[in-house]
């Protein structure tokens, strides 16, 4: 455990080197990496547990990659999952178009791995509690940040213990949207407008696994239908604001519509009991203008929200994880942070992912524009006709829509000191 009790200090009080705020992927892949090279780390997650339903759920190439390196891909491997190769669009003749094609990348693993997310939180804990100088709290509600002066030195928590504080060298925010410590200290963030949010189900089925993702669009929907493990997930598309006056239609109303979008899953949708099982996401895209301050870092989401078009807020997040065990771990391990140069080795964190936000993220409000929001106003749909000529005679260029959403602008490689053999 790396947890150790302030000497001196208030009941309740601990010191750790690293506090890590959010026990999801970015959180879990920093804290196992920062305790590989040796950095007392502590990792406080609200939940009881990581079981909640439509998180995101896709594990991409590189991320798939990250495993490999770390020693954890045969474990992952072995876990319920389907696999996406490919992504395509109908075309007006009833066929379909493939316009990203992931088996063309040039990686150990060529696909999005679909997995429930909680299985994958569950590796990688279960991974990081192997190592001395990892701790991960459950039950831990971060409800503000401490400060010292003019630098936070920790977060206040409620636990099943009572109220206590952590005190660190370090915070990092991977709270997600919403995030309390971004809250906390009040970091300026640029917003763009959203139009649509998403709502969330599952229904059974007994069709053979496909391992392509095919948009479906008409009459004024749009949805995306995901390949998993025994069931399909459904995203579908909504105009934002309208949550709560779609859901007053009632279940019969929602199955009528779902199943003019879908026909051929009308049997599965009609399992659907109550608009209980549809999910909400408010859908937001925006980043912070800077990422940190004195003592405290966000990452991940809590840094930049971004759009679910493409599934890659999670490799975003891994990618930011890496970069900042790379940057920060030598700096934690020496205690540098703490003198007054500290901030400029925080904002380098910044200053290696903010390309990669701001490049997927204008990515993101294009397809917004010019594909989900005229499907919603039942206006013209899919991809330029210009683009799927060119794919239609040069098949090899789906790799590069393949790339962008697989791998990223500058994908990131795990620092040697924390690779391991499979086992």
């Amino acid at each position: 455990m790396a947890l150790d009790h302030e000497a001196g200090a208030a009941p309740g009080t601990e010191r750790t080197t690293c506090a890590i705020v959010g026990g999801g992927p970015a959180g879990l892949v920093l804290g196992l990496l920062l305790a590989r090279a040796g950095v007392e780390v502590t990792v406080v997650e609200k939940h009881a547990d990581f079981l909640r339903d439509f998180r995101g759920d896709t594990v991409h190439p590189t991320t798939l990659d990250l495993l490999d390196d770390l020693g954890l891909f045969d474990k992952f491997d072995a876990l319920p999952q389907s696999r996406v190769t490919s992504v395509s669009v109908p075309r007006s003749d009833g066929g379909q178009v493939i316009i990203a094609d992931f088996s063309r990348l040039p990686l150990r693993h060529p696909y999005i791995a679909m997995v429930p997310q909680w299985d994958l939180l569950n590796l990688l804990a279960e991974a990081a509690a192997r190592e001395p100088m990892f701790t991960l709290l459950m039950e831990y509600t971060v409800t503000g940040v401490i400060r010292d002066s003019d630098r936070v030195s920790g977060v206040n928590y409620d636990s099943p213990a009572g109220p206590g504080r952590l005190l660190a060298d370090l915070t990092v925010a991977c709270d997600g949207r919403g995030s309390i410590v971004t809250e906390s200290i009040g970091l300026p963030a640029q917003q763009f407008r959203v139009e649509f949010d998403v709502w969330w189900y599952r229904i059974p089925t007994h069709q053979e696994k496909r391992e392509s993702l095919v948009p479906r669009v008409g009459g004024g929907q749009a949805a995306i239908v995901i390949p998993r493990d025994g069931y399909l997930q459904i995203a579908a598309l909504i105009p934002k604001g309208s949550d709560a006056v779609r859901r007053a239609r009632g279940i019969d109303a929602f199955r009528a519509e779902a199943a003019s979008l879908l026909p051929d899953l009308a049997e599965g949708i009609s399992a659907i009991r109550s608009m209980d099982e549809v999910k909400h996401l408010s859908v937001r895209v925006d980043r912070l203008r800077r990422w940190h301050a004195q003592g405290v870092l966000c990452i991940g989401d809590a840094a930049h929200a971004m759009s679910p078009v493409g599934g890659v807020g999670i490799n975003l997040a891994v990618q930011d994880a890496v970069a900042t065990a790379r940057i920060l771990a030598e700096p934690l391990q020496h205690g540098t942070l703490r003198r007054a140069n500290g901030t400029r080795i925080l904002a380098r964190v910044r200053r290696r992912r903010a390309l990669p936000v701001v490049l997927i993220q204008s990515l993101q409000r294009v397809v917004h524009a010019r594909l989900i929001m005229p499907a919603l106003n039942e206006g013209a749909t899919g991809p330029p006709r210009l683009l799927l000529n060119i794919i239609g005679h040069l098949p090899p260029v789906t790799v590069i829509p393949a790339a962008v959403i697989g791998v990223g602008p500058r994908p990131e490689k795990v620092p040697a000191w924390a690779c391991r053999p499979p086992g």
